[in-house]
């Protein structure tokens, strides 16, 4: 207490100023960190008094450019992925395309196929049925016949239309009730070719 007593109030007063300056500088310097204040452009010519050259500050103008170019360039990397994204959906539709086109053309060649393939029935069905449209107006010409002349048209024939032939004759004789006049016909006709054409018509109807 004494020792207080006899300083005077002089150097208290200094002190407390500097005390004061010191905390006003620093508050100041860290509102500018902050970016609060601006201390470092208002306090500028009194760094040059002391020797420290304040950092240049950029123009209002060119600190909106940098804004700007860095709000376009995120926007660029943004559209840069849209396009990536939009690329690559392409690319998956345009494999899809061609794998329903692939799908398609295989379709298609087997609806061909199957077209070919009713013709060609269609085809041996008319055929067969002409045929056989044939064979049973040749019979009916050949029952109507006298017995050797109608065993001297059979001779002519080879084995497998004579078969056919005779074949046809029983089959219409069997449906109108009446009696086949084959075995009277091959009685008629020479022993050996009779012989071969009632043995292949034996294994005929055991097939």
């Amino acid at each position: 207490m004494a020792l207080y007593g006899k300083v005077g109030a002089a150097p208290r007063i200094i002190v407390l100023v500097l005390l004061i300056s010191v905390l006003t500088i620093g508050g100041a310097l860290w509102f500018d960190y902050l970016g609060i204040l601006d201390v470092k452009n208002a306090a500028a010519p009194l760094l040059r008094l002391v020797g420290i050259q304040p950092p240049a500050r950029l123009p209002e103008t060119e600190t909106a450019y940098l804004l700007e170019a860095e709000r376009l360039g995120k926007l660029k990397e943004a559209l840069d992925l849209q396009s990536e994204e939009l690329r690559r959906y392409e690319e998956t539709l345009k494999a899809k395309e061609k794998e329903i086109n692939q799908k398609i053309a295989e379709l298609e060649e087997q609806r061909k196929a199957l077209q070919d393939q009713e013709k060609s029935f269609n085809q041996r069905v008319r055929s067969y049925e002409n045929k056989r449209a044939n064979l049973e107006q040749n019979a009916k010409y050949l029952t109507g016949m006298p017995p050797a002349q109608a065993v001297a048209i059979l001779l002519k024939m080879d084995d497998q239309d004579m078969i056919e032939h005779l074949r046809m004759v029983e089959e219409l004789a069997r449906k109108a009730g009446e009696e086949s006049v084959v075995a009277f016909w091959l009685s008629l006709m020479p022993p050996d070719r009779a012989a071969t054409i009632q043995r292949k018509m034996t294994l005929r109807r055991t097939e």
